[in-house]
């Protein structure tokens, strides 16, 4: 549900991602006005928003709220209060509480589930309530443009009804209008909206100048989209391109959905099996087999060693060699490429050992004894700089980088060891580190790249070969074909090229109706990932309830021994 908060609205235009607020107030220029921010959106305690209720906030809970909005805000993670922070809090976004349902430390995606969902995927919604600006046949069309966002990648169907119980009711209203939740007219909130557990329904404050295909006002179909995004049991994404974010970006006339909220839909509902307008009976829709490329293959084919792996902001998937990069699909190498990597990302070198995208969507990348940070391929101030200077702990010369989505930590490898970096922590690095490699059971030493997958697994690459790790089990996964597995077939496409390995390290060919494509494959899987297991310390699934037979001390003390064992591992 979205509250009521016009002080955190700047004196400034700005347009609108989809998300819930904009206008024009005073902006957050106290210690007052930050601390009421923070309680507000979670990061403080609820006793905190109210000043005069005599309650102490002591240094430490200050510093830690402070340092994670800046951490899921992308901003520079100081824990002090400082123009750059307040800045940030002083733009317009949505009123949803970011901290709520998981959080970005115990999940293994970036967008975040408020944790209800509805059981049924066909829904009903009317719009009880029109705008008094607006013909109602065109609202029509844009409130099913928005439902339609999230049903082009489900099942769910949305259907409107004019009289009658529905799933989802739509008023647009202005000030007080019955949910405790006033509106403040032009500006400030724009919208709120309740999570399936609490019915679902989303409010529009009728003072706002709502607009349809155009920059100027508040874009109608955007701030639908977003605010049926938690009626569906979304709550804010830390990622600045997703929809689901909640600082308010813009009018879009190209609008699509971003990767990370098609898997945060896909988690909660499944990948689409319906066929474009058919039915709860309708015939599964089959995946055509991919094309794989012709035998004008990149070198990567005869040669698959890469230097690193990672994916983008935008959820895209990029490998490096040398001075050149391919952007990889679900199941091959993109049309078009190699490309020069000095042509995609203006100043960067070639011959890059490692790569990752972190929490706030900006990407650095690793040389030798340097770094260099970007915004999307805009290099994001003063770089390359020392490993040392940035990233405390950290060996220069590294071998591969990632962002683990077991604890949303960055781990750096190198030869047969591996360092834990958490920028939220002083040092960020700690003295338990580095570890064996051997500790990731059936990962070898000295990898040459490593990835988080938008499909939620994790993935080493090492010469030709790639190993998918299982997160729950602390291993390598156990499959058939068994991993390693060669890099040129699974991930390059490459034609007439080995699927398997044998027991004795040499390649067979697999049976030409036996190609599963593993990454495709696997794409499907990630609705079906639960969270996983937290190695800082064991906690089991709390959100979960067990009926029926009671869980068996045998059971019980398995599930502690494995957590100890992670904890001990990581």
């Amino acid at each position: 549900m979205l509250r009521n908060h016009a002080h955190w609205i700047r004196a400034l235009a700005i347009v609108l991602v989809g998300a819930c607020a904009a206008g024009t107030a005073s902006p957050v220029s106290t210690t007052p006005q930050a601390e009421l921010y923070l309680s507000q959106f979670g990061y403080l305690s609820p006793k905190y928003r109210n000043p005069t209720s005599g309650n102490l906030l002591d240094q430490d809970t200050w510093e830690k709220a402070i340092m994670e909005f800046q951490s899921f805000a992308g901003l520079n993670v100081t824990g002090e209060l400082d123009g750059e922070t307040m800045q940030l809090m002083s733009l317009p976004r949505c009123g949803v509480k970011d901290k709520v349902g998981f959080g970005s430390d115990t999940r293994s995606k970036r967008y975040a589930l408020q944790g209800s969902r509805w059981k049924v995927k066909d829904l009903t919604y009317r719009i009880s309530k029109y705008p008094r600006r607006l013909e109602r046949t065109a609202v029509d069309k844009e409130i099913a443009k928005a439902f339609g966002v999230w049903s082009e990648y489900t099942d769910l169907r949305f259907t409107p009804k004019k009289t009658g119980a529905v799933h989802i009711d739509i008023r647009f209203e202005e000030n007080e209008h019955g949910d405790g939740d006033p509106f403040d007219g032009p500006g400030g909130t724009l919208a709120h909206a309740y999570f399936p557990v609490y019915g679902g329904d989303a409010h529009f404050d009728d003072a706002e100048q709502w607009t349809i295909d155009k920059p100027r006002g508040t874009n109608l179909f955007q701030v639908a989209a977003h605010e049926f995004g938690h009626s569906l049991g979304l709550s804010h994404s830390d990622v600045r391109s997703a929809l689901m974010a909640p600082f308010y970006r813009g009018y879009d006339p190209v609008f699509r959905l971003d990767s990370d909220d098609i898997q945060g839909i896909q988690t909660l509902y499944g990948t689409k099996t319906r066929n474009p307008g058919g039915g709860a009976g309708a015939t599964p829709t089959r995946t055509p087999r991919p094309k794989t490329p012709t035998e004008m293959d990149s070198e990567l084919c005869t040669s698959p060693k890469i230097d690193a792996i990672f994916n983008t902001a935008d959820g895209s998937t990029y490998a490096f060699k040398g001075d050149k990069y391919y952007k990889l699909t679900e199941n091959a190498v993109a049309e078009g490429y190699p490309k020069k990597i000095s042509d995609g990302w203006p100043g960067l070198p070639g011959n890059i050992d490692a790569a990752f995208t972190y929490k706030n969507g900006k990407t650095y990348f690793f040389q030798g004894t340097k770094y260099w940070r970007y915004q999307g391929r805009t290099i994001d101030g003063d770089y390359p700089k020392e490993i040392s200077e940035g990233f405390t702990g950290v060996p220069d010369h590294l071998d591969a980088a990632m962002v683990w989505g077991g604890n949303g930590k960055i781990y750096f490898y190198k030869g047969s060891k591996f360092w834990r970096f958490d920028p939220l922590k002083r040092p960020p690095v700690k003295s338990t580190y580095p570890k064996p490699i051997s500790n990731w059971e059936g990962v070898p030493n000295s990898v040459d790249a490593a990835l988080q997958y938008t499909n939620g697994y994790t993935y080493f690459f090492k010469d030709d070969k790639y190993y998918r790790f299982n997160d729950r089990t602390f291993t390598v996964d156990q499959s058939d074909p068994p991993f390693p597995r060669p890099t040129a077939h699974w991930w390059y496409g490459c034609k007439n090229t080995p699927s398997t390995f044998n027991t004795l390290g040499n390649v067979r060919l697999q049976k030409s109706d036996e190609h599963p494509y593993d990454i495709g494959d696997l794409a499907q899987d990630a609705a079906d990932t639960d969270d996983q297991p937290d190695p800082d310390g064991y906690s089991g699934n709390g959100a979960s309830t067990i009926t029926g037979t009671s869980v068996s001390i045998t059971t019980a003390l398995a599930g502690f021994l494995l957590g100890a064992y992670l904890v001990s591992r990581c």
